[in-house]
């Protein structure tokens, strides 16, 4: 009996300024492709229009790099990574809070990509978990060594402040608070 593995697809993030990903586009004409780009600014009520763009997109190899591009540039028009304006709204509204551990593994790794308010918090914690120094932290960041050493001293602030508030939680719940004093803490009056 053999057994067959299917592929792992490596999720390929897009580098700041690159927009190479386009020239593997599926709505990208060309002259073996001639695909009419208006197929992809469908109006609200053009459902076939529509349907064709998402069966496209659907065949796309880049598909998530379009959709990201138009998450993180703010386009609200047309048909993009397989979403239309109706279905990518909601996510332009949570764009900011997206966190996406590939990208911050990326990010440690070296790779130059945009990354939301979230995913840069992420980075941080990462970094200073595994003991990334302040300069290299700043290169990834793309930041001061100033800045990066601010970051480090807030999230060592946050995990100690996490910590006490997570042990006054569990101290709360135990009855193990140093706080309790019963009335036999002290012994009896002579």
């Amino acid at each position: 009996m053999t057994s067959t593995t299917t592929p792992t697809t490596l999720v390929r993030h897009r580098s700041l300024g690159d927009h190479t990903w386009q020239d593997q586009a599926v709505c990208n004409p060309t002259e073996y492709n001639p695909v009419d780009p208006e197929t992809f600014f469908p109006g609200p009520e053009d459902t076939d229009k529509i349907a064709t763009a998402k069966a496209l997109c659907a065949q796309c190899p880049v598909a998530r790099a379009c959709l990201d591009a138009a998450l993180e540039a703010g386009d609200t028009h047309g048909v993009r990574g397989g979403l239309t304006e109706e279905e990518r709204e909601p996510l332009h509204t949570r764009i900011v809070e997206r966190l996406d551990h590939s990208r911050v593994n990326d990010t440690l790794a070296g790779r130059d990509i945009h990354l939301t308010k979230a995913e840069r918090r992420a980075v941080v914690l990462a970094a200073y978990r595994h003991d990334v120094p302040v300069d290299r932290l700043a290169r990834l960041l793309k930041i001061s060594d100033e800045h990066a050493l601010k970051l480090y001293r807030e999230t060592r602030r946050a995990i100690r402040h996490r910590r006490i508030a997570e042990d006054a939680a569990r101290a709360a719940t135990t009855g193990d608070s140093a706080d309790q004093l019963g009335r036999h803490a002290f012994g009896t009056a002579a």
